[in-house]
């Protein structure tokens, strides 16, 4: 308004009757109107940057899933066998990760709050134990994978040997079945060489009482009796002391009692002795840990593998009779004191040997 009555009032001031031109009539026009309703507003709405990261990123990984999924068709459809060890190595993968972070956390639980491994629960003491087991079943590919060129012979040596140099989490459903049925097989080649020395052990027993339970449950074993809880408990006196202590046990026994629990038997006989007794001691804490939480916390899973850990095929039994089995042998290792662990280590053979649906 101000500017029109400016333009209007120059030749009225200066006695002039000139008129404005289309020009500056137009502008005028276009004055009022912005003065009016504001500065024209721009038709493209502009994101931030932030929202834009975020789209372009859900678009790629939208994409991505896109292409995985038709890449996965692509090899079921043309190439089942090698589908089937792709997914499986993929997985396996995952697994490994997520075991390691997971142990990672525990591991960092346990140094902040000053926690011992027996202090744990159970879970946590069985994911500690396996993943050890299977980081050292890592360090020898690793180790063998260090000289140059090397890693293809790995990986052929992974594709012919899984059972031997892969972890359970790189096997396929079928191999997991059969890689534990042949451990099985192999474990319980060692029973009657246990058993045939405990019965050539008896007259060495000083304890004439102890002679008589060890020669009546030898028995019972040999004829295929599976042998009550308390059998097996009255024998746990001479597993503490000569000959059948920890610590006086024979070279030979030492072997097979090894390959009982599919533990290495070339080893020196300090060593063999030393392992035995530290995986003695740690199933002897899984077993209180287990106590205490209670074996119906257990999923069927767990059940199975913690019934194969302490030697029975537990493949082929169902899971009641597998529970019923459980609950026997913690009976048995919570009634023992830390010198009596002997017992324990053979009770692998003893308690395992005759279960309903072992025996062939």
């Amino acid at each position: 308004m101000a500017l029109s009555w400016v333009c209007w009032a120059r030749p009225a001031l200066w006695g002039s009757a000139v008129t404005p031109t289309p020009y500056i009539t137009r502008r005028l026009q276009l004055v009022r109107f912005g003065l009016a309703w504001g500065a024209p507003r721009s038709s493209k709405l502009h994101l931030s940057p932030k929202a834009d990261v975020k789209s372009l990123i859900s678009s790629l990984v939208t994409k991505t899933k896109v292409i995985s999924g038709k890449y996965h068709r692509f090899l079921d459809r043309h190439f089942p066998r090698f589908y089937v060890l792709y997914t499986t190595f993929m997985k396996g993968l995952q697994m490994s990760w997520a075991d390691a972070k997971k142990a990672k956390r525990i591991k960092t639980n346990m140094w902040k709050h000053n926690i011992k491994f027996h202090q744990l629960s159970y879970r946590e003491m069985e994911h500690l134990r396996q993943f050890r087991r299977d980081v050292t079943k890592c360090l020898f590919l690793g180790i063998i994978s260090i000289p140059p060129f090397a890693n293809y012979l790995v990986f052929l040596l992974m594709y012919l040997f899984p059972r031997q140099l892969l972890i359970k989490h790189f096997w396929t459903p079928k191999q997991q079945i059969d890689f534990l049925e042949i451990y099985h097989t192999i474990r319980k080649q060692s029973h009657p060489e246990i058993l045939c020395y405990l019965e050539k052990i008896i007259p060495h027993i000083s304890d004439a009482g102890l002679q008589w339970h060890m020669t009546e449950l030898c028995t019972k074993v040999q004829r295929g009796t599976h042998p009550a809880v308390h059998d097996i408990l009255a024998l746990r006196e001479g597993f503490s002391k000569h000959p059948l202590g920890m610590n006086h046990l024979h070279t030979l026994q030492m072997k097979a009692l090894s390959r009982a629990m599919l533990l290495t038997p070339h080893l020196p006989s300090v060593l063999l002795r030393h392992r035995l007794k530290t995986h003695t001691t740690v199933i002897h804490q899984l077993d209180k840990a287990l106590a205490k939480l209670g074996i119906s916390q257990l999923t069927a899973q767990e059940v199975k593998s913690a019934c194969y850990l302490r030697g029975l095929n537990s493949t082929l039994i169902a899971e009641e009779r597998c529970r019923a089995w459980l609950a026997e042998w913690l009976q048995i290792s919570c009634s023992l004191k830390e010198a009596e662990l002997s017992l324990l280590l053979h009770n692998v053979v003893l308690l395992s040997i005759n279960y309903t649906g072992t025996r062939r």
